[in-house]
């Protein structure tokens, strides 16, 4: 195992060994760039795209364009970027992740490596977690690019289709992940070409990688519209899970295991499932006056009482939503603290809390198009990506987008202190002794940053410390307008604030002389979160550019990631020790590998969300190839002729008699036919096709159909053809839009192939595929179909 760690450390040395001497040959070209006039440096970007259109390639031209973007840096921003920045650009320019601390000046690092690769002319986006550092950037960075002759555009929510396809159009374009995704979902919606946005994808970059690519892609973006009636179900379903009894449970003294022993469900917190006990069915059969719950008629009430059960005893108001003051439930992102407007909880969950808070139940909506995260970014010809913490998830780095996470050295040493946990019994007795610490600082003048997982938490510090008179400010969900002032002035002296772990990501706190004096920026933790990686954030806030700092956490064992993972064997120790604040390495450790455990059961999820999702991909692919292919063609007349040979093809398929020797039933034949949409007067009669083999029925029939109907849309073809192009577009959507509502329910019903030992995956692959099968068979019936019918209406009409 030793041998193993120290081959990747040295693989790793080598690595930085090798983008150090490429950054110092970068800094070779300072004294040529800095002679150059303003417009001289600008013209580099007409010499460096000459060149590419003369057979160089990007990295021929690296070092050079990396120094001019530099030398611009500096004459716009009076900001030079230092070795280790041009490091963490070469490291991005390869496709790779470059992880550097809080306060190295990833922004900026970004500017040489997005120079580079927009001289190839196709367009780099810039990915940031919110608009406001979108606009920000675009603003601030921009002034780089355009200095250098390249255009920056910003892709926001609010603009129209042109103002979108402006922005794409432009060189660099800064946008959020999530707009960026339904973009292109979008794209794969419209009816004409003019009507998309999007130009491809060449080359990403993403600020903190490891929000958006790992975060975030545990929620696919989904696209939705069509009503369902279904919200008196879920009041109904929401008022019978009100009347339940709260579990009771009976602990095992040796093996720790908890037995339910009364109550009307049963909760798993690990897990954080939910189910009706025997004694809850009892109650839900008496409650809505039936004989057996689980009885096939009745699954979509179980579907309702379970998401009910989930909405009122699972997600929890302040900490999973919140509900906004036009009264709608809005969701607050678990690893950022942000409130999402516009999103919601998929498969009815969403509506079974308001359903729970009482506020208008918006109707469910059927899927018209959805995409993983993990499969939108694949599509790029190039991804990068930069964020302070990403090092513990490498793994899932390498195996989902091959992208390495590459460490760059700090421009100065940290100095900040990582305190051991303080940890106790119970949580008042931790926000207790944590408010202490607070008051403590307060007094002594040094600024602090308090870091909570939950609105619920930094409202129940904030009230402790307005009792003990300590003025703060509180940035969560709830406020983020004012995000970037209240992080401004979070490092001045007396600054306390509370903040949930947003902790205004993408913005620095800057110390004053005096809060360097103070001992620097003290950052405490209310709870350990489930991912190492989160808690690493919050303490980088602390400890910038060499900057003095300390980082505590304050733990109880009855904080969530406690009780799921490990709390009972803990409580022992407390026991014994009474309820005294303890600092243990044996509990830290464990509180590490709890954590290790939740990182590992979310790796699974998001591996298995886009095992499920590769299936749909492949799919998503064929189709929206084919509608590609059909919005860039002037007609679609050839392919109707396909269309109608492979309806015949089905048509023969279905009335063979005997398969060997492919003969046909030939009245059959003629009658399935005349469902096609052939008019009585020219319909294929028996007669014409006695003693026929199989090919000359099949060419004799196509011959028949097809010429019939050319000689049908003659007169008006020129206005014809474009009604043909929509016929085929609109019959493709609608049984896509189907196809994917059809799988989504196929998936959410797989896990039970396991009991009959079938594996669920598998299953979905072939159940997918064959219905993936039919779906293209049914389109190629229905636009065969309408287009004969359509024939037939002109005439009568005429």
């Amino acid at each position: 195992m030793a041998g193993l760690f120290s081959k990747l450390f040295s693989e790793e040395q080598r690595e930085l060994a090798s983008l150090e001497k490429m950054a110092d040959k970068v800094i070779s070209y300072e004294p040529e760039m800095q002679k150059l006039s303003d417009e001289e440096l600008a013209d580099k970007t007409t010499e460096y795209k000459e060149r590419l259109a003369n057979g160089e390639t990007i990295d021929d031209i690296l070092y050079e364009a990396f120094a001019t973007a530099r030398e611009m840096a500096y004459r716009q921003l009076g900001e030079k970027p230092y070795k280790v920045q041009i490091m963490g650009a070469i490291a991005m320019h390869k496709g790779d992740i470059a992880e550097m601390k809080t306060g190295e000046g990833k922004t900026l690092t970004a500017t040489m490596c997005v120079y580079l690769n927009a001289l190839a002319g196709k367009g780099v986006h810039v990915i940031t977690v919110n608009e406001y550092l979108a606009g920000r950037d675009a603003d601030w960075m921009g002034r780089i690019y355009r200095a250098l002759g390249l255009t920056v555009g910003v892709n926001k929510r609010e603009l129209n289709a042109r103002e979108k396809r402006e922005a794409y159009e432009c060189d660099i374009t800064y946008t959020t992940n999530s707009e960026l995704g339904f973009d292109y979902l979008r794209d794969n919606m419209v009816t004409s070409v003019k009507d998309r946005v999007m130009r491809g994808l060449h080359m990403a970059i993403i600020d903190e990688v490891d929000s958006v690519l790992i975060d975030e892609s545990r929620t696919p973006l989904i696209i939705s519209g069509g009503k369902k009636q279904t919200a008196n179900l879920y009041i109904q379903a929401d008022k019978f899970v009100k009347t339940l009894e709260a579990p009771e449970y009976e602990t095992d003294k040796f093996t720790h295991e908890k037995t339910l022993i009364s109550g009307d469900y049963d909760i798993d917190q690990k897990t954080r499932q939910i189910m009706l006990s025997e004694a809850g069915v009892e109650k839900a059969e008496k409650y809505f006056k039936l004989d057996n719950l689980y009885d096939i008629n009745h699954t979509q009430l179980v579907h309702h009482i379970n998401q009910a059960l989930r909405a009122n005893y699972i997600m929890m108001k302040e900490v999973e939503y919140v509900v906004s003051d036009n009264q709608e439930i809005v969701i607050v992102d678990q690893f950022t603290g942000r409130m999402m407007p516009g999103r919601a909880y998929s498969d009815g969950l969403h509506q079974a809390i308001e359903a729970k808070e009482g506020v208008p139940i918006k109707e469910e909506t059927s899927t018209l198009a959805t995409i993983t995260y993990q499969n939108f970014f694949r599509l790029y010809e190039k991804l990068a990506g930069m964020t302070g913490t990403a090092k513990t998830e490498e793994e899932e780095f390498l195996s989902t987008y091959n992208m390495r996470v590459v460490v760059i050295p700090t421009n100065r040493p940290v100095i900040r202190k990582d305190l051991p946990d303080e940890i106790y019994a119970h949580k008042d007795d931790k926000y207790r002794a944590l408010v202490r610490e607070v008051k403590a600082l307060y007094e002594k003048g040094q600024p602090v940053l308090v870091g909570t997982i939950a609105v619920e938490t930094s409202e129940l510090i904030s009230e402790m410390l307005k009792k003990e008179g300590i003025p703060h400010e509180v940035l969560n969900a709830k406020n983020h307008a004012r995000e970037a002032e209240i992080v401004a002035m979070a490092g001045r002296p007396k600054s306390v604030t509370i903040a949930t772990n947003m902790a205004g990501r993408g913005t620095d706190i800057k110390l004053t002389e005096e809060s360097r004096k103070l001992g620097g920026l003290a950052v405490i933790g209310s709870e350990r979160h489930e991912s190492r990686r989160i808690d690493n954030q919050l303490r980088g806030r602390s400890g910038r550019q060499g900057d003095p700092g300390f980082s505590r956490f304050f733990v109880s064992l009855e904080d969530s990631l406690m009780v799921r993972f490990g709390g009972e064997k803990l409580q022992k120790l407390f026991e014994k020790m009474g309820d005294e604040q303890i600092e243990s390495k044996a509990v830290t450790k464990s509180i590490t590998m709890a954590q290790k455990r939740v990182e590992g059961y979310n790796f699974d999820m998001r591996k298995q969300l886009l095992d499920y999702d590769d299936v749909l991909r492949r799919q998503r692919e064929i189709i929206y190839a084919q509608r590609n292919r059909i919005l860039e063609s002037e007609e679609v007349h050839e392919m109707v002729h396909v269309i109608f040979e492979k309806t015949l093809d089905q048509t023969l398929q279905a009335n063979i008699l005997d398969e060997k020797k492919q003969t046909v039933d030939i009245p059959g034949l003629c009658k399935s036919l005349e469902m096609t949409g052939l008019t009585e007067d020219r319909a294929i009669h028996a007669q014409e096709l006695e003693g026929l083999k199989y090919e000359e029925i099949k060419l004799h029939c196509l011959d028949r159909i097809w010429n019939d109907y050319e000689k049908e849309i003659e007169p008006v073809k020129m206005q014809f053809l474009p009604f043909e192009k929509t016929v085929v577009l609109r019959n493709i959507d609608r049984n896509w839009i189907e196809h994917i509502d059809r799988m989504d329910k196929l998936r959410s019903g797989i896990y039970l192939r396991s009991y009959a030992q079938n594996n669920p995956l598998q299953q979905y692959v072939q159940e997918g595929f064959d219905m993936f099968e039919d779906m293209n068979k049914r389109i190629d019936r229905e636009i065969a179909f309408f287009l004969l019918k359509v024939r037939i209406r002109r005439e009568t009409k005429a």
